[in-house]
């Protein structure tokens, strides 16, 4: 393994490669800011699955997205994605994930040079890998800091943030949303565990302000939850927004907000885009891990009480494996003063 450097033109063609979820696309754009900041004429690429196209709709220091169609004849889909990327003859294909299908579309793409991590099964076949390492309570690495570890070889290192770029008419779209102080709260998450109980939300509702308004977020499959908090509420200002905005138009409200309030889940990592204020709430995972905010103004939100079973994973589960979930149910709302 080495990060011997890598000397490129000065307007290279680069692929970056990003086929997971919301939040790690968004997590894989500081790796963008910093290769514009080292090649302004650069043509940068990204390849990401369909559903998540929409985070980097119209983004200034992208050339073109590339979209895989993963549910929809998923290797068929990714040959014809390597037709395409063979055609462009990148100069370098830098890949952000650990999985053979992306590692093999990297190893093929008949780029001058490919980047990706050691833990990847076709990394032996890539001109640099780079390892892939996981933070501790003591020394808290952040994924962007892993991601960026990729450019070392291109740029020699350095640390540039994530960001988002919702454009004049997502600003405008939520405008109507922000005549007065307002929180955001997404409530939900695709993991159970990481995903804060309602009457928790319940319980930090009734601490905000009555005249603030209170938007929840999330996608269309998250409505039912944020009508059941809505309900329970009893507060007169809770709006339910969830899949009615787009991604970038949720960022853009974000931005503007007195206090985000998220679980460890992606609007997390929005907020952190935007450099908007954000509370975030871990309950299985740990802050450690990587995924912990990055907003200048933010907190961690995690029970102080130390929990043999916590973490119980890398990632959420389905279920709390021990069934009582104290690492959410034991975790401190704020209180008026």
């Amino acid at each position: 393994m080495t990060t011997d450097t890598i000397t490129l033109t000065l307007a290279p063609k680069i692929l970056l490669i990003q086929t997971a979820f919301i939040g790690d696309v968004v997590l894989a754009t500081p790796l963008i800011e910093q290769l514009h900041r080292f090649f302004p004429a650069a043509s940068i690429d990204f390849l990401l699955r369909k559903g998540n196209e929409s985070l980097l709709t119209d983004h200034p220091k992208l050339r073109k997205i590339i979209v895989w169609k993963k549910k929809e004849a998923k290797y068929a889909q990714l040959w014809k994605i390597l037709v395409d990327v063979r055609r462009e003859k990148y100069d370098v294909v830098i890949n952000l994930q650990r999985f053979g299908a992306t590692g093999l579309l990297t190893v093929l793409s008949g780029a001058s040079q490919t980047i990706g991590f050691d833990k990847n099964p076709f990394s032996f076949f890539f001109s640099k890998k780079i390892r892939h390492k996981i933070g501790s309570l003591s020394q808290p690495l952040h994924e962007v800091e892993r991601n960026l570890a990729l450019l070392e070889p291109i740029t020699g290192g350095g640390f540039d943030r994530p960001r988002l770029y919702p454009s004049p008419q997502d600003y405008d779209f939520v405008k109507n949303y922000q005549s007065g102080d307002y929180v955001c709260l997404a409530p939900t998450s695709v993991w159970f565990t990481k995903q804060l109980p309602i009457e928790k939300w319940l319980e930090l509702i009734a601490q905000l302000p009555d005249l603030w308004h209170i938007y929840l977020l999330g996608a269309q499959t998250d409505s039912a939850v944020c009508e059941e908090i809505i309900k329970k509420s009893g507060h007169k200002s809770v709006h339910n927004l969830a899949g009615k905005l787009s991604f970038l138009a949720s960022a853009a409200l974000m931005s503007g907000s007195k206090m985000n309030y998220v679980n460890d889940s992606a609007p997390l990592h929005f907020a952190s885009a935007m450099n908007a204020p954000v509370t975030a709430f871990f309950c299985s995972t740990l802050p450690s891990f990587g995924f912990y905010p990055l907003s200048e103004v933010s907190f961690v939100a995690e029970t102080a009480m130390p929990l043999a079973c916590r973490p119980c994973g890398l990632h959420g589960k389905s279920a709390c494996p021990e069934r009582h979930f104290r690492c959410a149910k034991e975790i401190l709302m704020p209180h008026k003063e």
